[in-house]
């Protein structure tokens, strides 16, 4: 059943995004995005971390001081502590998968991760 809001936007005709990057804006983010190289039949996303400069409504995402984490050459599902500096760049919103803050995230360990042998 569709709410009296989600009903006026779908009546509308116009399409707003849900997630709000206002607060983003000259902040820390990390960004995945699709589009990585092809290998395997598989498609490998691409992690890059810089300030938000800027949007629009189809998330195209402006970030400056842009850091790439480059794959692992061995297996290209993991990434390493390797980086490559990109400065100004634009991510085309239909890449983009995820969008987070830096501030307030910490890295934890997989727990889900099988130990060798088991």
């Amino acid at each position: 059943m569709l709410s009296n809001w989600s009903l006026q936007l779908y009546t509308s005709g116009r399409k707003e995004t849900v997630l709000d990057l206002a607060k983003f804006v000259d902040k820390g983010v990390q960004v995945k995005l699709t589009g990585g190289r092809q290998d395997y039949e598989m498609i490998f996303t691409v992690t890059v971390t810089g300030t938000l400069k800027g949007y629009d409504q189809l998330l195209n995402l402006v970030l400056d001081e842009a850091i790439e984490f480059l794959r692992d050459a061995d297996d290209p599902l993991k990434t390493t502590d390797q980086t490559r500096q990109l400065g100004l760049i634009v991510c085309r919103g239909t890449a983009v998968m995820l969008v987070s803050p830096t501030d307030g995230t910490d890295e934890i360990a997989n727990p889900f991760l099988q130990p060798d042998g088991a």
